[in-house]
């Protein structure tokens, strides 16, 4: 059977896949950036691994499957995926993700870089001789917006440090580690005005695309620090940086942006916005889930569904079923 994947992946995210593969597969891999030779590929292969589709405008009558390296949704042109094929992805992020965030936090409340900074030049700023103190995290409020895979994984870690967990989505976990309280998304206001931090983790849809913005802000405490480890344009922009300069709220820390670069020679800001010229804004490379436990358990994975496809097993995680053909 054949599989196409992307050039960049097979260095990295998918450099344990033949390892895994119980099954008979021919792998290709080809630059996703030639859009002309990625598209003829697809007419041939039996499998294709990739975050993103648009209509190839051609038939694909053997794809029988989509599979995603991760677990976004929101690079799909779902309608435009042929009705043969089965989509799936993977989680695993949660894991990484959440320890990133306990650390982002933990930063946060101690100034840890800066204390190391100081010292370095002999600075004893921030020491019990001197002062200033710094916060505890102890008997603050976080208040998570999406409580699936990565906000119970987040509430798991942080409960232990005496952080108050508020969770807020469409619906009530009905397992997993449950929050101190929820609220439904209509409710959103009365947590941003609780909250000490908010961890926005909630997939990127229609209806969550600008659900933070200008408004929202305004809601939020002026020390609250807002997390994004989501998809960038759930939080408006220009909002966001606005809140940030002006002082509306403490601060953010962003993992994802609005801007990205398709290869790695490319050095383009990750906003419209001068986003690192603010001092209480902590940035990172859209990083928080990039470990190499990650890539192997996600791999591991994919592995199993295409040797599942080669045997004609049901697939795991799939968010979109193929038709059966009479």
């Amino acid at each position: 059977m054949k599989l196409l994947i992307r050039e960049q992946d097979q260095a990295i995210r998918l450099s344990h896949l033949p390892s895994f593969l119980s099954s008979d597969w021919s792998i290709e891999a080809i630059n996703h950036l030639d859009s002309d030779l990625w598209f003829r590929q697809l007419q041939t292969v039996d499998a294709v691994i990739s975050m993103q589709w648009t209509d190839p405008g051609i038939p694909c009558d053997n794809l029988k499957l989509l599979q995603l390296p991760g677990a976004g949704l929101d690079a799909l042109d779902l309608q435009t995926i042929p009705v043969h094929t089965s989509v799936c992805n993977v989680f695993e992020h949660e894991i990484p993700i959440a320890e990133f965030v306990i650390a982002a936090i933990l930063q946060w409340v101690t100034h840890l870089n800066t204390l190391d900074r100081n010292m370095r030049q002999n600075n004893w700023s921030g020491s019990h001789l001197f002062g200033p103190t710094h916060e505890e995290l102890y008997g603050k409020t976080i208040g998570i917006l999406g409580y699936g895979h990565i906000g119970k994984e987040v509430a798991k870690r942080i409960k232990p440090f005496g952080v108050r967990v508020i969770g807020c989505g469409p619906r009530e976990p009905a397992s997993g580690e449950k929050p101190d309280t929820f609220y439904l998304i209509d409710q959103l206001d009365a947590v941003l005005g609780l909250s000490d931090f908010i961890l926005v983790s909630t997939p990127l849809t229609e209806e969550t695309e600008g659900l933070i913005s200008k408004s929202e802000f305004k809601k939020m405490k002026n020390t609250a620090v807002i997390i994004n480890v989501a998809r960038g344009s759930i939080i408006n922009e220009e909002a966001l940086y606005r809140a940030c300069k002006e002082k509306q709220i403490g601060g953010a820390v962003i993992d994802t942006w609005y801007q990205y670069p398709q290869d790695i020679s490319e050095q383009i800001p990750p906003s419209r916005y001068n986003f690192n010229g603010l001092d209480n804004v902590i940035m990172s490379p859209h990083a928080s889930t990039w470990t190499d436990s990650l890539i192997y358990r996600r791999t591991k994975l994919i592995a199993e569904n295409l040797n599942r496809l080669a045997r004609g097993e049901p697939l795991l995680n799939v968010v979109k079923h193929c038709a059966k053909i009479k």
